[in-house]
């Protein structure tokens, strides 16, 4: 595990009976002294393998903040931004007790179980790769996945470090893998609001063509979805799902700075 921090902690997190070990470094990692030509280095290939017996408790707790892993990756399907980790972990234990090679085709999430398949497309360029998720983390507010230098070199977002992303889950046979089929919820217990997203309405205009507008602006500038929604004569704009508290802060203050004064969450 990792996450950006000005010290270099070692813990042992307990959690379930399951251990989970969170190494957390500095963010000042990098990659080999002269460029690595990954080309020729083959996507992860899905596979139908039972959970790894370690990094899958049902929960975590790193830096405060408790984290839920998912039952499965059926359907999963994420968009935010991207960085990646090298020589610094290179050669380190995963959450799932593999050996981090950074010329291999892996990544780290928070919450899919591992091992998970996932396709990452940069949003950026159109590239995508193949890779297995292994480990957890990235730990860095706003980030939502880390991959292997190999991974980031084929997205081509070595040099800025991060990149707008889109991960899907992939079923063994290598195919987006179908959501798990909806269960009603129990008439004696109302089902809650979705957890783990917050959705920022943009702003709500009369004319679909100021609507239209902003959400072009905003499609430009961040990797979030962003829909047009009817309700009560208006066109309301809303952005999401925003992952952290810090995507929501970044997207109100660019609102802001546009002349918007109000944007706030819903449901």
């Amino acid at each position: 595990m990792r996450s950006g921090l000005p010290l270099l902690i070692l813990s042992l997190l307990l959690v379930g009976g399951c251990s989970v070990r969170p190494v957390l470094f500095p963010d000042e990692d990098y990659g080999p002294d002269h460029p690595v030509d990954v080309s020729g280095v083959p996507d992860a290939v899905p596979r139908d393998v039972p959970p790894s017996r370690h990094g899958n408790p049902e929960s975590y707790r790193v830096l405060g903040r408790t984290y839920h892993v998912l039952k499965t990756a059926r359907g999963f399907r994420q968009r935010g931004i991207a960085s990646w980790y090298g020589m610094k972990f290179h050669g380190h234990r995963t959450s799932s007790g593999e050996i981090y090679d950074m010329y291999a085709m892996t990544a780290a999430h928070k919450t899919l179980p591992l091992p998970t398949w996932v396709r990452v497309t940069n949003l950026a360029n159109g590239r995508s790769v193949v890779v297995k998720v292994n480990d957890r983390g990235p730990f860095h507010e706003g980030r939502i996945i880390d991959l292997s230098y190999a991974a980031a070199a084929k997205l081509r977002m070595l040099g800025r470090g991060t990149a707008p992303v889109e991960i899907v889950a992939l079923a063994p046979d290598g195919r987006e893998s179908a959501p798990a089929p909806h269960r009603p919820a129990s008439p004696s217990r109302p089902s809650s609001a979705v957890k783990g997203g917050r959705y920022l309405q943009a702003g709500a205009f009369a004319s679909l063509l100021n609507a239209r507008s902003l959400q072009r602006r905003l499609q430009r500038r961040y990797p979030y979805p962003v829909r047009i929604r009817q309700e009560g004569g208006l066109h309301k704009v809303v952005v999401g799902p925003l992952e952290a508290a810090a995507e929501v802060d970044t997207v109100s203050r660019t609102l802001r700075e546009w002349g918007i004064a109000a944007p706030h969450l819903v449901q």
